[in-house]
């Protein structure tokens, strides 16, 4: 994470803090696609829907998408197929008007 604090300006420290929380919650929820995915093959006791989408919302919708596409796994429900894109597109519009209204 050397990289964050070089790569981003010190008048940006705030940024710097919601890029690790993005990349911590997008880590959890990538594992956690895999997890269910493999839990899924074992008819084992799989990972309730919606704490995938409470991960996505608070920051972690990157890596529940590529989660879902590199496991393969929730790929047909419509609402994993356009909701987590959904939320990114919702998240990525909030920061591009934080960042405008900063300038």
């Amino acid at each position: 994470l050397w990289f964050l604090s070089h790569a981003i300006p010190c008048e940006h420290i705030a940024m710097k803090y919601v890029l690790l929380w993005c990349l911590a919650l997008s880590l959890t929820d990538y594992a956690l696609m895999g997890e269910d995915k493999r839990r899924a093959i074992r008819s084992a006791w799989r990972v309730p829907e919606k704490w995938f989408f409470v991960l996505a919302i608070l920051g972690g919708a990157p890596g529940a998408i590529l989660g879902m596409w590199a496991f393969r796994h929730k790929t047909r429900h419509w609402y994993f197929k356009y909701g987590l894109p959904a939320i990114l597109i919702l998240q990525a519009g909030a920061v591009w008007l934080i960042l405008r209204a900063g300038r």
